[in-house]
């Protein structure tokens, strides 16, 4: 059954005129990740993040977090990952995830309260400063990834929306895919938190042992914030190109890790504020 749309009777105004349809709406649930590694106070597992998520894909949704927030880069370093806890009468849904790590990945458990609760409009909150990149280890990207032609581009918003199942059915998700180097779509997330379909991606490239993945584009139906510019420089990603507008903050992300940055994506036309030499 596909948890991941509701369908609802709705009354459809147009002009003076009223008639009862229906619809659908995109489902918003609370996911809690939970995280257990021997050396985090016995294995005992512990809440990190409670987010507000489109279910589906929950499983790559946590890995992402943690590959985002730098916990973990490679797949190996997970024992388990599993759906726990109660089921929801309403939904059907298990709305925790729990995740065993290996005993030689070092958690920093206070880092992560910063992060304890997140919310599809904001994205997590209490978000960390450029410095804070720097001295967590992130490097430039400047000699990695792929070039793109001005044509493969602009041609990717109608690849991104001919695969939005989601979108089409409530018009109301966000999604986040990465690309190849022909422009060809990799892997495609949707959610109501621009931020949980980028984990969703990048989750998925981490079970699939492709981080870090310097020669894929990301490219994000709506704008660029610096939480997004952060996940994809920790993913490994170079270049990121997005439908609606960049901050002010992301376009500086780009500017100080050597990374391609195209916002305002729209027709035949957009804006690149960093890493000109990948774009041809």
């Amino acid at each position: 059954m596909d948890r991941s749309s509701l369908p609802i009777s709705i009354n459809r105004v147009s002009g003076e005129h009223s008639a009862r349809r229906e619809d659908s709406v995109a489902v918003e649930e609370p996911l809690e990740i939970q995280l257990s590694t021997a050396s985090a106070e016995g294995a005992a597992a512990k809440s990190i993040s409670i987010t507000m998520r489109t279910p589906g894909h929950d499983m790559e949704l946590a890995l992402g977090f943690l590959a985002t927030e730098g916990i973990i880069d490679r797949g190996n370093q997970v024992v388990s990952v599993e759906a726990v806890g109660e089921t929801d009468p309403d939904s059907g849904l298990k709305n925790t995830i729990r995740i065993e790590l290996e005993a030689s990945v070092n958690v920093d458990l206070e880092r992560l309260q910063r992060h304890f609760y997140t919310t599809s409009s904001c994205g997590v909150c209490g978000k960390s400063s450029l410095e804070a990149l720097r001295v967590a280890g992130a490097k430039s990207l400047r000699d990695t990834g792929t070039t793109y032609s001005r044509k493969l581009i602009t041609g990717l918003p109608d690849k991104l929306l001919e695969k939005q199942r989601l979108f089409s059915k409530t018009g109301g998700l966000h999604a986040a895919a990465v690309f190849d180097a022909e422009g060809e779509i990799v892997t495609i997330r949707e959610d109501v938190g621009r931020h949980n379909a980028v984990d969703k991606v990048v989750g998925h490239l981490l079970m699939n042992n492709s981080l870090p993945a310097e020669n894929l584009g990301l490219i994000v139906s709506g704008r660029a914030s610096f939480e997004l510019m952060q996940k994809a420089l920790v993913a490994g990603i170079p270049t990121l190109i997005a439908v609606s507008a960049p901050s002010s903050l992301a376009v500086q992300l780009a500017v100080d890790f050597d990374m391609t940055l195209v916002g305002f994506l729209r027709g035949e036309n957009f804006n690149l504020y960093s890493g000109n030499s990948r774009i041809l």
